[in-house]
């Protein structure tokens, strides 16, 4: 079976600096995914282009076909060598994971990978070999639906040192906050901001080191496709439609003319549901072969506020506060779908012409993309077609 591959990371800076001396590198390719975290020795401007360059090799020659053994050779011989401590190198850990969720694991002095499954450590077989004076670590392992594989730079195990914690957080500490902090709903998002945001807490807000967690997490795909507002050509509403029925997963509508249109080609009922649940939110629909249908710019204005709220403080009760259109709408984004798909009508809505109602098509477009952009900040794949 095909597995969905979902993936989040996030950085915090040492304190006092304005670059970040870890490097995430993800490559998306139809066979899988390459994901590597590399972390430049020491600090700010070195430590960033060391780790950039190391993400950069790895990732392209990884890609391309390359051994993990001619890859650190290729590393070791180009990275510059620090004048005051004589060594040139950033350490790095690498997951490639195929659609299958085999995965081919390489550590490289990182603090050691975690894997969760079902909330619970799974040890991983690692192999050691020697290769240009370095101790590198391999591993083949098969990944299992629900599986998050964590991996971290030492700013996490550092979080605390002199301040909260006399010698910071040992590895087996951080295990044990992820097995306790785990739950049966949580993405690769999820995960990886707990942690951070526990680190941040450690650090006192003020990070001693540069702090980087990524998070990789297999899923069953479930895409969610939204179409908004109808097409600039009325001649294309029965493409626009079929193009709708035919994505796999969720399928949403926003608008009411939308809507309209739907029905209209499927010769399907649309029926209002006339209970207000928020004054501040009109009402939802249902239609048949239809997951969610909601009213358009009103709802996305508000559906974008609980999104903005939800990546602001990470709270799942943010989404579902109220059952209306907007919450409906941001828990399918957020939390029932492995990627969104957007279909966006450029027509003027006649609805929106009476004075009385200044929305205009410019708002509609703007909020959709505010909305995309929200979702790829919490690690959701996400597409915005116009039509």
């Amino acid at each position: 079976m095909s597995v969905f591959i979902e993936t989040s990371w996030g950085s915090l800076f040492k304190w006092g600096e304005e670059l970040c001396g870890d490097k995430v590198e993800l490559v998306k390719k139809a066979e899988g995914v390459l994901l590597v975290l590399s972390d430049g020795l020491g600090s700010g401007v070195k430590a960033n282009i060391l780790a950039g360059l190391t993400s950069k090799i790895i990732s392209s020659m990884v890609s391309a076909g390359a051994q993990i053994k001619d890859v650190v050779e290729t590393i070791a011989s180009t990275l510059p060598v620090c004048k005051v401590r004589q060594v040139a190198y950033s350490t790095f850990t690498m997951m490639q994971v195929d659609r299958e969720g085999n995965a081919y694991l390489v550590e490289f002095d990182n603090p050691t990978l975690i894997l969760l499954r079902e909330g619970k450590r799974v040890f991983i077989p690692w192999v050691e070999q020697n290769i240009s004076g370095k101790q590198v670590r391999e591993a083949h392992i098969k990944l299992r639906l629900g599986d998050i594989a964590i991996t971290f730079s030492d700013g996490v195990i550092h979080a605390g040192v002199g301040q909260l914690l006399n010698l910071g957080w040992q590895h087996e500490n951080v295990v044990q906050f992820l097995e306790e902090t785990w739950q049966p709903e949580d993405t690769a998002y999820d995960v990886q901001h707990r942690l951070l945001n526990e680190c941040n807490a450690l650090y006192e807000g003020r990070p001693g080191d540069d702090t980087t967690v990524a998070a990789l997490r297999i899923c069953v795909p479930n895409p969610c496709c939204v179409m908004v507002g109808p097409p600039v050509h009325p001649e294309d509403d029965e493409e626009v439609v079929n193009e709708l029925l035919s994505c796999p997963g969720i399928k949403v509508i926003c608008g009411g003319t939308t809507s309209q249109i739907v029905s209209k080609r499927l010769g399907r009922e649309l029926s209002i549901l006339l209970q207000y649940i928020s004054p501040e939110v009109p009402p939802i629909a249902t239609m048949e072969g239809i997951d969610l249908v909601t009213e358009g710019v009103v709802t996305l204005g508000k559906t974008l506020e609980i999104l903005e709220r939800y990546e602001e403080n990470k709270d799942a009760g943010i989404l579902t506060a109220k059952r209306d259109g907007a919450h409906l709408l941001a828990e399918t984004l957020v939390e029932k779908c492995t990627s969104v798909k957007f279909i966006v009508g450029r027509a003027l809505n006649p609805a929106h012409q009476n004075p009385d109602m200044p929305i205009s098509l410019s708002i509609k477009l703007r909020l959709v993309k505010d909305i995309s952009e929200c979702l790829k900040r919490l690690g959701k794949p996400t597409e915005l077609k116009y039509r």
